[in-house]
């Protein structure tokens, strides 16, 4: 197993790689004491078989610089495959604003190709490549070093395997005619604001038992300040307070240290210094703003009127075309939108694109009455009325 340790030996690598049609790459990463994942280590593979063309990146190394493996990321001729690939990308997104083009996702096809919802690596190295891995290192601190010969050999795995499902993928794609399919579902995986987080909407993702404006606006601005101390401490937001406390900080309101010391949820760090000050600024702040700029949540679906009958009929429809055609519902379409659909709702994903030819046509005529189901032994036709 080769790990590549200097500048020279990655740029050697790459220039290699660059001649290539593809190349795997995977990541190992810390982030439990960390707001951005720290980059640990980078396994690459070129064709081949086993071990051959796979090498190790060690991105600790004293004066490694990864801009070869960036300039290799830029280079368009070159497929760059990943399993799951949004975490990966977001390291090198945020660390050098580098996005790999071309991409290709094996766990997005994996789901185009029939290979159900949770299209796993251990699933398809099984499955397609015919072996198995050793888990054992999944979970050990990458940060530390020597890595071991265990830790070296599964990192390895992670793109010599993978390899072989490329392949198989691509050519089940090429030989369906789906190729857009995936290069449809990956544009969000390519586009920069994917992994741009903004403090002013971090509290969407906090839940919370009500919609008073007033409240939510308290919520809004916790979260942002939360948000933006963790980004520029460069801390998991856990570490600054979590999101149980932050609901109960807008509950109980409070103006002193004095109110933040009563806090049943709030960490000791976060009762005294910048926080607790920030915390005080942040509450004041939501509490001082006017109606207007309060949070609007969303509540229009939660309105929606859905025909339940309709929308049952919509999940045995779909049923049927993603056994037709090979396609794992849960991307075809989720539960919220065949919901949408039934309510009226039409500028939904599953009824535009490469989903609306394997289901949202029939599902517009279903709505419309102009099909209808009928079941026969275990498998649901389609008929015209």
């Amino acid at each position: 197993m080769k790990t590549l340790n200097t500048t020279q030996q990655l740029a050697e690598f790459c220039t290699a790689a660059s001649a290539c049609d593809y190349v795997t790459v995977d990541t190992e990463f810390m982030r439990e004491r960390t707001y951005y994942s720290k980059l640990c280590l980078v396994q690459l593979a070129m064709p081949g078989e086993d071990d051959e063309n796979a090498v190790l990146v060690d991105p600790l190394a004293e004066g490694m610089s990864l801009e070869p493996l960036y300039d290799l990321f830029r280079d368009t001729s070159v497929v760059k495959v990943f399993h799951a690939a949004r975490q990966d990308i977001e390291i090198f997104q945020v660390e050098a604003g580098v996005i790999p083009k071309p991409l290709f996702d094996t766990q997005v096809a994996a789901m185009v190709c029939g290979f159900g919802e949770q299209a796993g690596y251990e699933t398809l190295v099984r499955k397609i490549a015919k072996a198995s891995l050793d888990k054992s290192s999944r979970f050990t601190d990458w940060s530390r070093r020597p890595l071991s010969e265990a830790q070296k050999t599964y990192a390895l795995a992670d793109v010599t395997h993978l390899r072989v499902i490329y392949e198989f993928l691509a050519d089940q794609l090429s030989r369906a005619g789906r190729e857009k399919w995936v290069a449809e579902e990956l544009e969000v995986l390519t586009d920069p604001e994917t992994y741009v987080t903004h403090p002013e909407d971090a509290w969407k993702r906090v839940k919370t038992r009500t919609n008073s404006g007033r409240f939510l606006a308290v919520v809004r601005e916790l979260a942002r300040f939360r948000e933006s101390y963790a980004q520029k401490r460069n801390v998991p937001r856990s570490r600054v307070y979590k999101d149980d406390a932050l609901v109960e900080l807008a509950s109980t309101k409070p103006t002193s240290m004095a109110d933040l010391a009563r806090s049943r949820l709030l960490l000791r760090d976060a009762r005294k210094g910048e926080i607790a000050e920030g915390i005080l600024s942040a509450v004041k702040t939501g509490l001082d703003c006017p109606p207007e700029d309060m949070p609007k949540p969303d509540t229009g679906r939660d309105k929606l009127q859905v025909n339940p009958a309709l929308s049952d009929l919509l999940r045995v429809l779909l049923k049927a075309k993603s056994e037709r055609s090979g396609v794992a519902a849960k991307l075809i379409a989720p539960a919220a939108d065949l919901d949408a659909i039934a309510a009226g709702l039409r500028d939904v994903p599953a009824l535009h694109g490469w989903r609306k030819e394997v289901f949202g046509q029939d599902a517009l005529r279903l709505c419309d009455g102009k099909i209808a189901l009928t079941a026969k032994g275990a498998s649901v036709r389609v008929i015209e009325t």
